[in-house]
């Protein structure tokens, strides 16, 4: 096996590709960690509101370890998140929408489709032969095994009746074209690609993903609003994440992330904390 080699020893072109993949990745956590926050104190039972709280913590961690990676490449923390223009975040426009209100389906099929779209996303970086891209995938595979077991058990609780058959069928059908953009290029794709820094394309890696969810979610009786014979571009909202494009409802939320910042005055810095920092 080739031996892994650092951010800091790449030429100009691949460090470029290596950081909108990290801001990718990044971003994707941090939004997604912050909306499960929303479910604090609310959670259906006292065992899904401490579950949620550990995963969002997780992904926080998950997000600190790339966010301390682009550091490595001259960023600093007010360049990551406190002032950075929010048209600058790369997330999937999946993470960045509200839940329907007081939907408890929607958090976790929500949460399926982004665990089993990280499941995949792992593997392909942990073949990127870059050190700060491969050395945390273990760890950060081990924690994403549980989001996907805690997703898949609430699944099947859900849909043990009718109506919460059609609560998650209801919220397969709002939120699958958002998931679609997981797999949305971004200005980099084609560099990420070439330089091996992702081990798959992301048409491959979206027909697995497809595969997987379609299987798991139609054994559950819970159709996917896609065919695959489709034209995954012509399912897509207007609003992908990954080109710098945003819902409307994405200013609200950088807004709250940013606030207590704003409110010091900018005279402090305050840096992320998650479980992998």
């Amino acid at each position: 096996m080739p031996a892994l080699r650092a951010l800091a020893e790449l030429d100009d072109e691949e460090r470029s590709a290596a950081e909108a993949l990290l801001f990718r990745l990044a971003d994707d956590e941090f939004v997604l960690a912050e909306r499960y926050t929303e479910w604090q104190v609310v959670a259906p039972t006292l065992e899904s509101d401490l579950s949620l709280a550990n995963i969002a913590q997780d992904e926080l961690g998950h997000a600190r370890v790339r966010f301390d990676a682009l550091g490595e490449l001259g960023y600093d923390e007010r360049d990551l998140v406190w002032e950075r223009d929010p048209g600058a975040f790369r997330h999937s426009t999946l993470v960045e929408l509200p839940f329907a209100e007081g939907d408890w389906a929607d958090a976790i099929l929500r949460g399926y489709l982004y665990d089993a779209a990280e499941d995949l996303r792992l593997d392909a970086v942990a073949a990127s032969g870059v050190r700060e891209l491969v050395d945390p995938v273990e760890k950060i595979r081990s924690e994403e095994e549980y989001h996907l077991d805690h997703a898949q058990t609430w699944l099947e609780r859900l849909c043990d009746d009718e109506g919460g058959r059609e609560r998650v069928q209801a919220a397969a059908d709002r939120l699958f074209p958002y998931a679609l953009t997981l797999w949305a290029p971004g200005a980099e794709a084609s560099a990420i690609r070439d330089h091996g820094f992702r081990g798959e394309s992301l048409e491959s890696m979206r027909g697995q993903w497809l595969d997987t969810v379609a299987s798991f979610l139609e054994s559950l009786d819970v159709s996917v609003p896609f065919d695959p014979g489709d034209d995954p571009a012509e399912s897509l909202p207007a609003a992908r994440g990954r080109d710098g494009s945003h819902t409307d409802h994405w200013p609200e939320l950088h807004d709250e992330l940013t606030e207590t910042y704003r409110e010091l005055g900018r005279s402090d810095v305050r840096r992320l904390r998650g479980e992998n920092a």
